[in-house]
């Protein structure tokens, strides 16, 4: 029985590039513990080389302790799977590549994943279950809410508010905004792939373009 055992929620895509960081980790960590793959409906047995759990079999295992990462896109799930894995006791665990730059003055919330070529610079403020993934940024004096996700190459310039549950796509650039005056992306919000925000983005509104609009459907 391993006294500990390590789970990337989600045997999707994202769920199998956030394994190899986790047992990166738990190498050099943890190296008699195991980790798996947990999944409400796991695509296997195994994956990649690591055994597939549904979330209920993970929390009945006999291992002493239990850690999990939720590598889920979409936030309103993170956010039910961290009620629910909070109610079973479960652990969160950051998983970070080896190499991130994190500068001075970095705070964040538990739960995060941090890809490979991520930065966070200065005075930063985080909430829980963040995902920033590869090359993304966040600059100086940028406070982010709880479960936002930063998509490959997102790019957060200083003085930046994103609010809880918005997603910032692929390639998207948010404008710098001004001490007091920051540029706020509103809860729930949507920034398109590609897109150069140079305005603040109301909650819930999703806006594609350079410069960046509402989208029309």
């Amino acid at each position: 029985m391993a006294n500990t055992i390590y789970g990337v929620f989600g045997a999707s895509g994202f769920g199998r590039e956030v394994m190899p960081l986790l047992r990166t980790y738990v190498e050099k960590n943890d190296p008699q513990a195991e980790c798996v793959f947990v999944d409400d409906q796991p695509p296997s047995d195994s994956l990649n080389g690591c055994r597939c759990l549904t979330l209920d079999a993970f929390v009945e295992h006999d291992a002493v302790s239990k850690k999990i990462t939720l590598a889920i896109a979409n936030s309103v799930i993170r956010e039910a799977l961290t009620k629910r894995c909070t109610e079973a006791g479960i652990q969160f665990i950051d998983v970070r590549a080896d190499n991130i730059v994190q500068l001075d003055a970095v705070e964040i919330g538990v739960g995060a994943i941090l890809c490979p070529f991520v930065t966070l610079t200065s005075n930063i403020h985080i909430g829980q279950q963040f995902h920033a993934n590869i090359y993304s940024y966040v600059a100086h004096d940028c406070v982010i809410g709880d479960y936002v996700t930063l998509a490959p190459s997102a790019k957060c310039n200083g003085n930046v508010v994103i609010e809880d549950h918005a997603y910032i796509g692929t390639g998207a650039i948010l404008k710098q905004g001004k001490p007091g005056e920051p540029l706020v992306i509103g809860k729930g919000a949507v920034v398109g792939m590609g897109a150069v925000v140079t305005k603040s983005v109301p909650a819930g509104v999703t806006v594609v373009g350079n410069p960046a609009k509402p989208l029309v459907r």
